[in-house]
């Protein structure tokens, strides 16, 4: 009974994770590829993480020696499905004629070759714009803005203890990614909508795992915290987890199975980290050795981390979590020792909405770019100054930045610097700042 249980399980996880249930999908939101029609005719093999490469016998360049692809496992072989087995409609060549005004490549290159990408044609600019939305949520840039707007406008306890969160969820996510290694979704049949996390490992879907863990947080944090509709808030948090999720296979970037594993190992993870919020925060803020913990805690973990795989894009973007967390703790403490954006009392709890008028939301919006304005500037200034100082450190040539980055030291000691110092900045600096500006 178990066996056949076990069985049905393995088969339920086969069919989830078959690249053809995305290129379905794809398909029906209005993706076309614009696959040449001699790939699938001319024995090409899928490379790492479903890139498409050739035999290369005119190059003598195999797959192997392309800088940071590594042999990846799969579930059952589902990249080297053809394109034809998905039943997915291919353009014809008088169809590619008619639409070449209508093709579009993905916004950003790769975050580690510098390809570019597959040509696509979108038919559905709505859902094309809305899934684009959705992916960046889980992307730099929009925590840039996030936890910064969380933290001057709202409420900076709640943002205090998302970025603790968000830390140890991505760490954990992308640990799994290293340890498991699954292919993306195999192209052809999948479009490449996004190639900016191609040559990642795929399993669990860390874009899913954020964009759950970060709303229900939120709404854990807040629902007892403010005063406002629960069913509000949870539909929020609901809302925004989904767009995330499907998201990520609209773009072509993860398979179904990937997705439903990232989002439920961030409800787990939730259900452990949850609980334990408001006494991590208070351990930040008011114990005597918490620098140095959080120091040794985080380093050693990034370093775990960086050990786990060969390198790539995504334990760069562990330690950047990691620093982010480093950064805002150490900050955090020092706002509490000078009293600087105090909490407010319990006894003032359960804090009520301000009325949004024309000076609140002004006040909001200088804040907002003024010290997203500050940040951006540390992170340019510090990014200029963190790889020529990392390598000489560690004795790395810095001719070729890419290069010197593959470098565990230099790697780590730039995401500290540069992301350690931003996540300072933003809790500490910029404050203070706004009390000078009048905007506090």
């Amino acid at each position: 009974m178990a066996s056949d249980a076990l069985h049905r399980f393995v088969c339920l996880c086969r069919y989830l994770q078959d690249p053809c249930h995305v290129a379905r999908f794809q398909q029906f939101c209005g993706v076309r590829g614009t696959f040449p029609k001699k790939q699938a005719e001319s024995g090409e093999t899928l490379g790492v993480n479903g890139a498409c490469v050739g035999q290369c016998a005119a190059g003598g360049d195999s797959a192997h020696g392309l800088p940071g692809q590594r042999l990846r496992k799969s579930l059952n072989a589902v990249e080297n499905v053809e394109e034809d087995e998905c039943s997915v409609h291919r353009p014809s060549g008088q169809d590619t004629e008619r639409d070449s005004k209508g093709k579009v490549k993905p916004l950003r290159r790769n975050s580690l070759t510098g390809d570019v990408g597959q040509e696509f044609i979108i038919e559905n600019r709505f859902l094309f714009y809305l899934f684009t939305v959705g992916t960046e949520l889980g992307n730099e840039m929009f925590f840039i803005l996030f936890f910064p707007f969380l933290m001057w406008n709202v409420d900076p306890y709640v943002s205090r203890q998302l970025i603790v969160v968000w830390a140890w969820v991505l760490f954990l996510g992308q640990s799994t990614k290293d340890l498991v290694r699954w292919t993306r979704p195999a192209s052809p049949p999948v479009v490449k909508v996004e190639v900016f996390y191609n040559t990642e490992y795929s399993m669990p879907s860390t874009h899913a795992m954020t964009g759950t863990a970060m709303p229900f947080s939120l709404f854990l944090l807040t629902c007892s915290r403010w005063q406002y509709p629960f069913m509000f808030g949870l539909s929020i948090a609901l809302f925004w987890s989904v767009l995330v999720c499907i998201s990520r296979i609209y773009m072509g970037m993860h398979s179904v199975l990937e997705v439903i594993t990232g989002f439920l190992y961030s409800v787990l993870i939730l259900a452990f980290l949850q609980p334990m919020l408001h006494d991590i925060d208070t351990f930040y803020l008011s114990h005597s050795y918490a620098p140095l913990v959080v120091l040794l805690v985080h380093v050693g973990f990034s370093l775990v981390a960086f050990s786990l795989d060969s390198w790539s894009t995504s334990r760069g973007d562990t330690a950047q979590a990691l620093a982010t967390a480093v950064g805002a703790a150490l900050a955090s403490r020092l706002n509490y020792q000078v009293g600087l954006q105090p909490d407010p009392p319990e006894e003032g709890l359960p804090l009520t909405l301000p009325l949004i008028d024309g000076a609140l939301l002004s006040r909001s919006i200088m804040r907002l770019l003024v010290g997203v304005a500050v940040l951006l500037a540390v992170r340019a200034s510090m990014k200029a100054v963190a790889i020529p100082l990392a390598c000489r450190i560690f004795g790395v040539p810095s001719d070729d930045v890419r290069q010197a980055r593959q470098h565990a030291h230099v790697e780590l000691a730039y995401r500290y610097m540069v992301y350690g110092t931003v996540a300072y900045c933003c809790v500490f600096l910029v404050p203070l700042l706004f009390g000078f500006l009048g905007l506090s």
